[in-house]
């Protein structure tokens, strides 16, 4: 009845969970090629990771993404913005903005299905490139590189990353300047 009922639901919810650790850990230690292949070669392996990664992002205070909503709320809505890692284009859901959403599969049909490190636009065509709890996989360099090849001279690159993301942020903001970004605000 209703106890076997809730059991179930509580078991599949622990499953969900255990899942989507498991994609987490495997997204982040393979280069975005590979993440690609993992996904492509099990699709709904993608729809479990987003949905125990909306659980997650639930219970935080604030979805990052509304932070960056926010930002570009307050600025030109001329400017062109690439939304690296998009998910369920919820930053092209929320601005006036252009935006060119990147992801490794579909979720919404404004997604560009690509490999971070070769997203389809021209150098220099953006204003604004995002990485919103996106920053996966080991060849983080050739990720960033391609954002910095992407954006127009004096974009700006925003990063919004859970902290234990990095083993030192100083590190990693040194290794974008290494890059060829100037740092702003953290």
């Amino acid at each position: 009845g209703d106890r076997s009922a809730a059991l179930r639901a509580r078991m599949e919810q622990r499953l969900l969970g255990a899942r989507f650790r498991y994609l987490n850990e495997q997204l982040y230690s393979r280069s975005s090629r590979d993440a690609a292949q993992l996904l492509r070669s099990d699709p709904e392996a993608f729809a479990v990771y987003h949905r125990g990664f909306a659980r997650q992002v639930q219970r935080w205070p604030q979805h990052p993404a509304d932070s960056i909503i926010s930002y570009l709320r307050h600025r030109p809505a001329s400017l062109v913005v690439a939304d690296f890692g998009c998910g369920d284009c919820r930053i092209a859901r929320g601005v006036r903005n252009k935006v060119h959403c990147f992801d490794l599969l579909p979720l919404c049909p404004r997604v560009t299905v690509c490999d971070m490190a070769q997203v389809p636009l021209p150098d220099q065509s953006v204003d604004v490139a995002v990485f919103c709890l996106s920053l996966m996989g080991t060849n983080l360099q050739e990720i960033l590189t391609e954002a910095n090849r992407v954006l127009r001279t004096g974009g700006t690159l925003l990063v919004a990353e859970v902290a234990s993301r990095f083993e030192d942020v100083g590190t990693f903001v040194g290794a974008l300047v290494h890059l060829g970004f100037k740092s702003g605000s953290k």
